[in-house]
This record gives C-alpha cells, structure tokens and sequence, in this order.
C-alpha cells in the first residue's frame, strides 16, 4: 500500500537493529454515523488494541489515524474487508517527565530544521510515561535528532508487548 505522506521518506516499516518502527494505519471512511464504532468493533473482534488515534473530520469523509498493538493483522483485515488505508512509519517518543516535557521534544526537532507534519499523543502510556506519535519528514533523522536528544524513542516491539 502507498504511504500516506511520501515525504517521511521511511516507509516499508523496516526493522532495524533498534527495532521495528512504529507504523500507522490511516483508515478513510465515510461521514456516516457509525463508521468509526464499526472500524473499532472489527479491531477489537480481532484482538487488536488501539493505542493512539487522530480524527480528522470533514463533511465528506474522515481520515482515522491509528496506532495499533498489531499493524500487520489490521492491514490484512482492511484488505480482505475493502477498507480504504494507507500506512506510514511514524517517530514514537516517550516523555519520561510526562506532558511537560513536550516542549523540549518539539524544540529539538525545531532547532534541527525539521518539519513536523502531524502530531498526536498516545491512549496508553507505554512503561507508565507520557508517548508522542509524530510524523516528520524524514523519520531517521528525527529519530536519530530526538535519541542524541535524551529522548527514547519507543518501536513497535515496545508497544506491542
């Protein structure tokens, strides 16, 4: 499937020696009441979790982002169904001191020239601390700006546990 924004530049949600990048699902519905409660129901009678998600909403349609404890089996269910998706590797980041910690993180990749597409915060708190999914437009060098940082960037293998 094609990324969502072909400007992140990683894409194919390769592993590396850290791990897995952490992938979203961008799943396009129509504005229908029901829509998204039908999208979680098939997710959860899948044994799926939703760990992070962002709506946005148009008069047309919505476009669900979602991170998910199992991108694979999601995938594979949206193709079998016809559901309309895309994906996209994103930069998870955790917040060792909670949301007032967000700042710095968005400061670091400010003084590194790099743009931020889209942000949004996870439901669950990975390791018990706050998360930050964000998609920038070159996910390696955020990465690599937000670990030389002090920042621990989590991998799917973190979220998935």
């Amino acid at each position: 499937m094609d990324n969502e924004d072909s400007d992140s530049g990683d894409s194919g949600n390769t592993r590396t020696e850290q791990g897995t990048p952490v992938r979203q699902i961008a799943v396009f519905l129509p504005n229908r009441t029901g829509a998204f409660v039908s999208i979680l129901d098939l997710l959860r009678s899948n044994h799926v979790v939703v760990l992070g998600l962002s709506v946005q909403d148009s008069i047309d349609n919505t476009v669900v982002r979602l991170v998910v404890s199992d991108p694979e089996t999601v995938e594979t269910i949206f193709m079998e169904k016809g559901i309309p998706f895309n994906s996209t590797d994103l930069v998870v980041v955790e917040l060792r001191d909670g949301a007032e910690q967000m700042p710095d993180c968005l400061r670091t990749l400010l003084k590194a020239e790099t743009n931020i597409h889209f942000i949004y915060p996870l439901l669950t708190q990975p390791n018990g601390k706050a998360a930050l999914a964000l998609c920038v437009e070159d996910n390696l060098f955020g990465d690599s700006v937000l670990s030389k940082a002090g920042f621990k960037v989590l991998r799917q293998e973190d979220l998935s546990r």
